[in-house]
């Protein structure tokens, strides 16, 4: 019970540890997805529909909007999952910080070093593991969209308005790519995988004791006892007993020949005193 207790702990706090690192590499793949399709939204897109963008504002053509409608539709799949490009000052009031998101954002802005902040997150749906990178602006072109209302294009200003998402400076760390999965789903497995690991280790272990028992009993509990009697009728005057033989190379077969000799030797010694 002690080793099923203790290789129990043991396993699940490295199956934890890398069901995390799973889960990390997991989101990896999805940011570098997410900053691809960024990628083909600003370099293909948007200068494509950059003519009619002038007369009608079209999202469609903002990375941002282009890598979260993406990311939605593979939600469709893994629902677990969970991604969104938070900001300070958004223009789309729809990616507006949350209070737990603007506490990430700011933690990246005063730290530039940082390259992702990784953290467990209690909710009232349970625990979800959360990484956040920051977005920064390295491009002059999302200035054209960001630094002030009167460089924007009016389509946009028609649609957001001229009060949020401007102020933007180049370098400067706007908001977050946050992504987040629940804790349960890598948890469940674990302990699926725990209840095999007990079951088969249970199954040896029992097999295990079966066979030593056996064993004990055959090759040392069961000579021993019959060597004891024989000792103890010889004490009390028996003479009548036959030798007990053990035809065994080990230690209990060496005891029962040194018994026969120590009993051939009593004998001899009593039939000397009784002449």
């Amino acid at each position: 019970m002690l080793g099923l207790i203790a290789s129990s702990i043991i396993f699940w706090q490295v199956a934890e540890s890398n069901a995390r690192e799973q889960l990390h590499s997991q989101i990896a793949v999805l940011r570098a997805q997410a900053l691809a399709v960024r990628r083909y939204t600003s370099e293909e897109i948007k200068p494509l529909l950059a003519e009619q963008s002038g007369v009608q504002f079209l999202p469609q053509t903002i990375p941002s909007f282009s890598a979260q409608t993406a990311f939605a539709n593979f939600r469709d799949r893994f629902p677990n999952f969970a991604y969104k490009e938070a900001a300070l000052n958004p223009t789309n009031p729809s990616d507006k910080a949350t209070p737990w998101e603007e506490k990430l954002i700011k933690q990246l802005r005063g730290d530039t070093g940082l390259k992702e902040i990784v953290e467990v997150r209690s909710t009232p749906q349970g625990e979800r593991y959360t990484v956040a990178f920051p977005l920064q602006i390295k491009s002059e072109g999302c200035l054209a969209c960001h630094s002030t209302p009167d460089k924007a294009p009016k389509s946009m200003i028609s649609l957001y308005g001229d009060k949020n998402g401007f102020g933007w400076k180049m370098n400067e760390i706007i908001g977050a790519q946050i992504f987040s999965v629940p804790l349960s789903v890598t948890r469940d497995q674990i302990w699926d995988n725990l209840v095999v690991l007990i079951g088969s280790m249970s199954a040896i272990f029992l097999v295990l004791m079966v066979l030593l028992n056996v064993l004990l009993s055959r090759l040392v509990i069961t000579p021993v006892t019959q060597m004891s009697k024989i000792a103890e009728a010889v004490s009390m005057g028996d003479n009548s007993q036959s030798e007990y033989t053990l035809e065994s190379a080990d230690e209990i077969g060496s005891l029962s020949k040194s018994f026969n000799r120590m009993r051939r030797s009593l004998d001899n010694a009593m039939k000397m005193l009784e002449s």
